[in-house]
């Protein structure tokens, strides 16, 4: 199940490349009404591709859609020996890649991410999916692109947000590898963004992710690693969409690190200089997702039912130090009150 990475801000000559070398018979592009605007124009080489477009927006990453898709790659005569170009952020990653994977029983498709969330996270890895009967991605398969053309390029359209976003799944990244990837992250300005060096940066974090899903391509163990932070971070997000206040998801997830750092360091002795490194980093640029004591109970009654947790017990990835994550940590309610409290302390 594995991909390639090619990093580079030449994206078009890239892209040109791969499609001259891949004998093709029909090259078709997956675009959003968003990317068909900002970043289509941009690669000459697909003057000539079959454009296949749907809505912006997680709400069109549906089984309605994926039907279209594959509707659209009918009207675009696409083959067993066609190229499918996803060109866009997770979503349209996300659907592009199940499409292509069940079309003719499995077509070729490439990656191209424009945001930084679906560069380190969605493009990468192989897992494919659309949102079905109110659940995110419950329907989807385990498909790798060919490649995966990781830029920059795309990102100055980006909002401040978005790029915050994607950054917080590169500080897992992070913490997942080592201590000196890990602080070389938090001397990183998110306030003036150098596109260049983030481009720089990059590599280190998907050989992470990549190395992981290597060794683990269905999540069957190691993979749980990469739901670090996610656990408590999703009880941040469900809890925000509940209260009419949704926020971004890498938001939550930086969120979530402090508050399993936190639980990492009662559990298993995660470095306390590394959680106030963590903690500090993180107000300063995420802020902080606030709650009282009062939302306790509602917040571990959403951990409880978080995909990763079993019997209602709260399942978490921690850390003993940077680079040493321990899968499938069973947390106490008892535990998960104390977490909480410092988080707050730690955050306010």
């Amino acid at each position: 199940m594995s991909q390639e990475l090619i990093y580079t801000n030449k994206v078009d000559a890239t892209l040109k490349s791969i499609i001259e070398g891949g004998n093709y018979n029909r090259v078709m592009v997956l675009v959003d009404s968003n990317t068909r605007l900002v970043a289509l124009p941009q690669l000459p080489c697909l003057s000539d591709a079959w454009v296949i477009e749907f809505p912006a927006g997680d709400e069109n990453k549906s089984t309605a859609t994926l039907a279209a898709v594959w509707r659209a790659m009918e009207d675009g005569k696409a083959t067993r020996h066609s190229l499918l170009v996803n060109l866009g952020g997770g979503v349209v990653t996300d659907l592009g890649g199940l499409a292509a994977a069940t079309f003719k029983r499995g077509i070729h498709f490439v990656n191209v991410p424009t945001t930084l969330l679906a560069a380190v996270d969605a493009a990468v890895g192989g897992k494919t999916g659309v949102n079905f009967n109110g659940l995110k991605n419950e329907i989807g398969v385990f498909a790798p692109a060919q490649e995966v053309i990781v830029s920059t390029c795309f990102f100055a359209t980006l909002s401040r947000e978005e790029l915050k976003s994607g950054f917080a799944e590169m500080l897992k990244h992070a913490m997942l590898d080592s201590h000196d990837h890990f602080a070389r992250l938090l001397h990183f300005d998110l306030h003036d963004i150098d596109y260049d060096k983030l481009l720089e940066l990059l590599p280190a974090s998907l050989q992470v992710k990549q190395r992981i899903v290597e060794q683990d391509p269905t999540e069957a163990g190691l993979r749980k690693a990469l739901n670090l932070g996610h656990t408590v971070g999703h009880a941040f997000e469900s809890k925000a969409m509940s209260d009419g206040r949704p926020v971004p998801h890498g938001y939550a997830v930086a969120w979530g690190l402090v508050a399993e750092a936190v639980l990492s360091h009662m559990t298993l002795g995660f470095p306390s200089s590394d959680l106030y490194s963590l903690a500090r980093f993180v107000k300063e640029n995420y802020g902080m997702f606030h709650f009282t004591c009062d939302h306790y109970d509602q917040l571990i009654d959403l951990m409880r039912h978080d995909k990763k947790s079993r019997d209602g017990e709260i399942n978490c990835t921690l850390l003993k130090q940077c680079g040493d994550p321990k899968i499938d940590n069973t947390i106490t309610t008892h535990d998960i009150k104390a977490a909480l409290d410092i988080y707050r302390d730690l955050m306010e």
